[in-house]
């Protein structure tokens, strides 16, 4: 495994982003192993963070110039973040974010921060996919942007789970809406990392057997 995955499975532990027990995730599936960005408290993490996703976009886009898009709530602050790191490598990128409740007074609207242009090209930036629920409510939600187009979708962790088929729900996501979704990391990464300490046998174990049941069955 590459160095920049064990150091990022390393930071969400340390940043208690990772934590393992018994969690109930959107998609209502009960889960051995939680993913919650809510944890980032510190802006020494937060801007850790953004590095990671940085890194990533640089890695599948390069240096072509997007529009992030920063789902409320957790995808607010990773928006930012991204935009920050960016910006600090050269490519100085708008972002904006969604209200949970479209505001009737003021500017206005649904949206806060920039507002997408006809042509441009939107990243989603999230922490996790389950079975996709979060990102279709997005797509939802920009759908109202006309002329505009998502480009790719960056979370944290695919979890490398079914969705609506057999197939992966980052799968699935991509094929319907025709863009590609990344991931810093997948859970057989972090199954990878936990076995390097006998301690985390259990763990191991049950994330396992979850994903026997659970995982996807192909791409």
């Amino acid at each position: 495994m590459e160095n920049y995955k064990i150091e990022f499975i390393k930071f969400l532990e340390d940043a208690g982003v990772l934590k393992f027990g018994d969690f109930t995730a959107k998609s209502g599936r009960k889960i051995p192993y939680f993913i919650n960005a809510g944890d980032i408290k510190t802006g020494e993490q937060i801007s850790k963070l953004g590095e990671f996703y940085a890194k990533a976009y640089f890695e599948k886009i390069g240096n072509k110039k997007t529009v992030l898009y920063g789902p409320a709530y957790k995808g607010i602050p990773i928006a930012v973040s991204v935009a920050v790191a960016l910006a600090k490598e050269g490519l100085d990128v708008p972002f904006f974010f969604n209200r949970k409740e479209e505001k009737d007074h003021g500017e206005g609207g649904v949206f806060v921060g920039y507002k997408p242009q006809e042509s441009q090209e939107i990243v989603i930036v999230e922490d996790v996919i389950t079975a996709g629920t979060a990102i279709r409510e997005s797509m939802e939600i920009l759908s109202s942007l006309k002329g505009t187009k998502v480009a790719a979708t960056f979370v944290m962790v695919d979890r490398k789970e079914k969705g609506q088929t057999e197939k992966s729900a980052m799968a699935e996501v991509g094929e319907q809406y025709g863009f590609p979704v990344y991931s810093i990391v997948d859970v057989y990464d972090i199954i990878e990392y936990l076995k390097q300490d006998p301690s985390n046998k259990e763990n191991v174990e049950r994330i396992e057997n979850y994903l026997k049941v659970n995982g996807a069955k192909g791409e």
